[in-house]
């Protein structure tokens, strides 16, 4: 989980600070020692940290906050806001074209995910009604061609390429291509190195002076920390970016690239991979990240991922189901099916205010095997078994777990669970019923 190590020093800091009431000059120097210690372990570059304790203490110790009625939220809320502002103050948008298409530019070193990244910003744009063009620019590594024309057939989108021709040339042709064919939007995936050389530079710059790209793109993994800065640096300082991908931040506890990123280079953190799937880029919203790292929660990206993986009919069909008492194990199933499309569970708790601390501890967590675990007993019942599980006895059980690889206890307590959700269900269409009746109102 991203700034899992960073959410859980700056918590029990912050902890301490509200236990406190009054707070004094001493009480502040001595978290923000904390916070300093957080921060640069979790390798943030170190004049970055400096410069955020000086501008949280500049605020921190004024009289306004300390004698508050409540100077530990006062100063929690400081830290919220020079957080936001150190990844960049507000979301940085993709400069479309005013006449299209936009040309984009994926510029990275080698095993970034600069060719996955090209696809997942290609769904992007795909998923918000544009038509997007996949550009083979990369001629050099072998199968990238290959595994780009693969992401394209995942995300369904069109893939440019012209084998192992000049990449100038490739990019100037698929620009053409692109305003004959009706596409908008022009990724370019182009080569990467291991390292920073000047062939890879002047390859890349002789791209740019060809097709203009309204937008470079660096894709930098956010696994390597301070070096993530150190590439970002040098390749807008040789070539000129417009913005960063950082992808991997999935797998990132620490999360010093993205807190670095921003104030070291000037250059905004534009997307983020916060998983491997292809809808799994997000747009990034530094006040939403400042509010996951201090376990604040992000309710607003949690609502969005609901709206995108929700089908509005259905969900009225399902709220229909349950008011005629019809909910199924089928249904149940589906819903499992529609939770699994808004990502990994562990970073949807930590959407959830105050959920982040909590799914840290065992007796609490839930990972995705749990559900895929529940899908597996689901599917190895028959039809009728699903939409009557009352007639499931104790042969049926065995069947069904050994059909799920599971035990006939693991049958036992999806059962048992279901039941319970059902009576429940029960319970609020009755309410509902009276209240429709005027025996009471419910939002009386």
């Amino acid at each position: 989980m991203p700034f899992s190590n960073l959410t859980n020093r700056l918590q029990d800091t912050f902890r301490k600070l509200r236990a406190r009431g009054k707070l004094t000059e001493k009480d502040v120097d001595a978290a923000l020692r904390e916070v300093r210690l957080a921060l640069l372990e979790a390798d943030v570059n170190y004049l970055v940290v400096k410069d955020f304790i000086a501008k949280v203490k500049e605020r921190a110790v004024g009289h306004q906050v300390l004698e508050s009625l409540s100077p530990g939220q006062q100063v929690i809320k400081i830290v919220h806001e020079e957080l936001t502002s150190l990844m960049g103050g507000t979301q940085s948008k993709i400069n479309l074209a005013s006449k299209p298409p936009t040309v984009i530019m994926m510029v990275g070193l080698q095993g970034s995910g600069k060719t996955t990244t090209s696809g997942k910003l290609a769904l992007h744009f795909k998923s918000r009604g544009h038509r997007p063009l996949l550009v083979a620019a990369d001629i050099y590594r072998p199968a990238a061609i290959k595994q780009l024309m693969v992401v394209g057939e995942q995300v369904k989108v069109p893939v440019f390429s012209m084998g192992e021709t000049n990449p100038v040339d490739i990019a100037k042709a698929a620009a053409a291509h692109a305003r004959a064919h009706g596409n908008d939007i022009v990724i370019i995936d182009t080569a990467g190195r291991l390292h920073i050389d000047a062939e890879l530079m002047q390859e890349l710059a002789e791209i740019k002076n060809t097709v203009n790209p309204h937008e470079i793109l660096l894709i930098v993994d956010s696994m390597t920390g301070q070096e993530a800065v150190n590439v970002a640096s040098s390749f807008d300082q040789q070539l000129g970016v417009d913005g960063v991908i950082l992808t991997k931040l999935d797998g990132d506890a620490r999360g010093g690239a993205a807190l670095s990123i921003k104030s070291v280079t000037g250059k905004p953190i534009k997307f983020a991979a916060m998983s491997e799937k292809m809808d799994g880029l997000e747009v990034f919203y530094p006040d939403r990240m400042a509010s996951r790292i201090l376990g604040m929660g992000d309710v607003l990206s949690l609502i969005e991922k609901a709206e995108a993986a929700f089908d509005e009919q259905k969900a009225r069909e399902l709220t229909e189901k349950m008011r005629r008492d019809e909910f199924t194990l089928e249904d149940f199933r589906e819903q499992l099916a529609q939770i699994k499309k808004m990502g990994p569970l562990d970073q949807l708790l930590g959407m959830i205010p105050g959920m982040g601390r909590l799914n840290q501890m065992r007796d609490l967590a839930v990972d995705d095997s749990h559900l895929k675990r529940i899908e597996a007993i689901i599917n190895s019942m028959t039809g009728e078994e699903r939409r009557n599980p009352d007639i499931i006895g104790g042969s049926r059980k065995r069947r069904i777990a050994a059909g799920s690889g599971t035990s006939v206890q693991d049958v036992n307590r999806l059962l048992k669970q279901f039941n319970q959700t059902r009576q429940m269900m029960r319970q609020f269409s009755e309410l509902e019923k009276r209240g429709r009746k005027g025996k009471f109102n419910l939002f009386r």
